[in-house]
């Protein structure tokens, strides 16, 4: 593929947010081996190559990736990035599943952490990183249109969210972007959440845009990884149900091959031909894995050729998150009415 010298913008919600097209997804710079100038070198690279929206969020790496990214940030690249983070989930693990906090007072205090870590005065884009089914939406957008109106945080997003939770949550404070999983084998969101994003003109941002790096590296993805990464217990990547994505993987590097590209380019194109109002945000901690992504952008899909990949997409088999976290899927659970809450 052809050197990207510009990396095109795009115009994320109706608020006035602008990010490249491609973003970087920032969790897994902490959870490698690698050493964090070497990651923080990547960030740089990534800047000057012209991708400005980074995504973060306070419980990756236990509040590290959030440090990192303020120490990658000085020396006057603040100005050149769109910086978003998040809050709520306080714990996850296989086992347990997510904790989450959506409580107006730990909002306050959570926004208050993650601007002392990054180092910075303001959020660009600030997220609801789960949504806490305890807590009507209504008061936890509440106490994030205070942090808009303090200048804490310019933009309000939620990640993995109803279309109920959306609606909801968008009458109190205009909502900028959602963020959810979107790739060629997880397309759930394409039936309801998608849609509601259109019609209340929210931009999309898709994280694990690569199948979790199933994409880039194959299916030995889940060999060799870090002891706290998520992956080794996802199902897709597990027995039976591997052997089938394997077979999804081998028809995507067939039809990477055709267009003269690589599969995780074939995956990135084949999300940002679905609207300028999406923003995929891979991650990777090699260079010249980012330099391939964002190669993506001069990968040009027909309609032949997004049919094409539409059906090769049905091929996927099993869940994309273990039983304890599927149990707790956001993207169809609703928070109380306001009418319920009772201030802790």
């Amino acid at each position: 593929m052809e050197e990207i010298n510009l990396m095109p913008r795009r115009k994320i919600g109706s608020q006035g947010l602008q990010v490249s097209a491609i973003g970087l997804g920032c969790l897994s710079l902490t959870q490698t081996s690698k050493s964090q100038q070497q990651m923080i070198q990547l960030l740089h690279t990534a800047i000057d190559s012209g991708v400005t929206f980074l995504d973060t969020s306070d419980v990756y790496g236990s509040h590290a990736n959030e440090l990192l990214i303020g120490q990658a940030l000085k020396g006057g690249r603040r100005d050149k990035v769109q910086l978003a983070t998040k809050f709520g989930i306080t714990a996850m693990s296989p086992e347990t599943g997510l904790i989450v906090n959506g409580d107006p007072l730990y909002v306050m205090k959570a926004c208050e952490g993650s601007l002392k870590r990054l180092g910075v005065d303001y959020i660009d884009l600030y997220y609801i990183h789960r949504i806490d089914t305890t807590v009507p939406i209504e008061i936890t957008m509440g106490a994030l249109k205070e942090l808009v109106e303090e200048g804490k945080v310019k933009y309000v997003g939620l990640s993995e969210a109803s279309p109920e939770t959306i609606r909801r949550a968008h009458a109190v404070h205009p909502i900028t972007a959602v963020q959810l999983e979107w790739s060629l084998w997880t397309r759930d969101v394409e039936e309801q959440v998608i849609p509601t994003c259109r019609e209340l003109d929210i931009g999309i941002v898709p994280f694990s845009p690569l199948g979790r790096g199933f994409f880039s590296t194959g299916p030995n993805v889940a060999e060799n990884l870090h002891v706290n990464d998520l992956r080794r217990h996802i199902p897709r990547l597990q027995g039976e149900n591997l052997k089938q994505n394997t077979l999804l993987f081998e028809r995507v590097t067939e039809m990477a091959k055709r267009k003269g590209c690589t599969p995780s380019q074939l995956a990135l194109a084949w999300l940002l031909h679905q609207g300028d109002d999406v923003s995929p945000i891979p991650g990777t901690t090699k260079i010249e894995n980012f330099k391939d992504n964002i190669g993506a952008i001069s990968v040009k899909l027909t309609q032949e050729d997004m049919g094409e990949l539409d059906k090769i997409a049905l091929m996927v088999k099993g869940e994309r998150f273990p039983d304890v976290i599927m149990q707790s899927n956001w993207n169809h659970a609703n928070t109380p009415p306001l009418s319920s809450w009772k201030p802790k």
